[in-house]
């Protein structure tokens, strides 16, 4: 490693004094919200396995190793936060004030929601079922609060403070908007947790509220990014992962109306009931067939971003929670209908979800022991700017300024 880089002036332990001089990273490293797309994409792994309509019953022991490892991930990066914000208050405040670091304040609502379904899920094991719903409880309403400020504030400084050109729309900005969503599927797993009578019912209705507030927002912005992609093409840049953010509410929003679908018999009465076990298919299936031409779409993108040479970010984890909560809105489409087809292709995306996972994983691990992923981007970054490729047929000449001359 280049020896400017390395910082051996700093006092402190011995452990801190190695870190900052083997990595390179100074005192002013940042952690920023976008870390917490590793707790998600991580927690997503034990909530899939946990609910896959075959073979789950075999991967409990993985999924609750998973599920203890995203806790105490989300436990050191909250504790990290914290002590930012204690410490140097002006790096979170930075990062609001930044067009593109601000959209991933939804992150650490949805990384606490995550390991609020996997406490229902899977945390009885280790701490008893009492307890795990207590958890459970205390991160859906930290969760849910924090999701919905999220989903009203950085959407409002959007349309107000940011500066955005028109090929500004990327996947970054359903961020903020998705946690209600997540609020919806989880809440509706504690919704056979809730006390009989008016409660029950109002958590129901706050749910289902929470899925129509969160979708009409990211299809509103889905196709903004379809629009963006149209008129500007791609950056072919570390931004080009985000295109699978799309995939988060899609996915997560057939997971909330498959649970909603299911726990409505419990919550409502009974002509209610049918029809919202039934919007589960009806509105699952439609949904399962755009997941299908987006992945296919954003795996072609995200290849010839590739063989552009992308280099890894943490924009990486957006191959992870996206493919997840396809994983589990396809199982409840399983659970539902009971087709094979939904039951063999969710195991196949779960397949994928491992395969990004570990791609996530092994880059952001190098990234951490290189000390680049905790240094600040340059201040001085150009705006990332969407390209397309000239059409160039054989017989025809495209110059600089589109003009075709034979």
């Amino acid at each position: 490693m280049d020896n400017k880089l390395k910082n051996t002036s700093v006092k402190g332990f011995w452990w801190k004094r190695f870190f900052y001089s083997v990595t390179g990273a100074s005192n002013d490293f940042e952690l920023g919200p976008n870390w917490f797309a590793s707790v998600m994409g991580t927690g997503i792994i034990a909530n899939a396995a946990a609910t896959l309509p075959i073979f789950s019953s075999k991967l409990q022991i993985f999924a609750l190793i998973v599920w203890c490892l995203a806790s105490f991930m989300l436990i050191g990066l909250l504790l990290a936060a914290f002590k930012l914000l204690v410490q140097r208050n002006n790096v979170w405040k930075r990062h609001l004030n930044d067009p593109m670091m601000a959209q991933f304040y939804g992150a650490p609502p949805m990384a606490m929601l995550t390991i609020a379904g996997g406490a229902l899920l899977l945390g009885g094991e280790v701490v008893g079922q009492e307890f795990a719903q207590k958890i459970s409880w205390i991160l859906w309403f930290a969760g849910t609060i924090t999701g919905l400020i999220s989903a009203i504030i950085i959407p409002y400084r959007l349309f107000t403070i940011f500066t955005v050109r028109q090929d500004s729309a990327f996947g970054g900005w359903l961020m903020p908007v998705v946690p209600p969503m997540v609020s919806a599927a989880i809440g509706a797993m504690l919704v056979p947790y809730t006390p009989v009578g008016v409660l029950r019912e109002t958590m129901f209705y706050l749910c289902f509220s929470m899925f129509g507030l969160s979708l009409v927002a990211a299809l509103i912005i889905i196709a903004m990014i379809w629009s963006r992609l149209a008129h500007h093409g791609t950056s072919g840049t570390s931004r080009v992962p985000t295109l699978w953010i799309v995939l988060g509410p899609l996915g997560q929003s057939m997971t909330a109306a498959g649970i909603l679908g299911t726990v409505a018999q419990i919550a409502l009465p009974a002509q209610f009931a049918a029809g919202f076990k039934l919007f589960a298919v009806l509105y699952s299936v439609p949904i399962f067939g755009f997941v299908l031409l987006w992945t296919c779409i954003a795996t072609l993108l995200t290849l010839r971003a590739h063989n552009r040479q992308m280099k890894f970010a943490l924009t990486y984890w957006a191959f992870t929670f996206p493919v997840g909560t396809c994983v589990t809105g396809i199982a409840q489409l399983a659970h539902h209908t009971d087709l094979p087809l939904f039951k063999w292709v969710s195991i196949l995306y779960y397949l994928g979800l491992l395969v990004a996972w570990t791609v996530a994983a092994f880059g952001t691990t190098k990234g951490m022991i290189t000390g680049y992923l905790f240094r600040p981007p340059p201040s001085s970054a150009k705006p990332i700017i969407s390209i397309k490729e000239p059409y160039k047929p054989d017989n025809i000449d495209v110059d600089t300024k589109g003009h075709e001359s034979l």
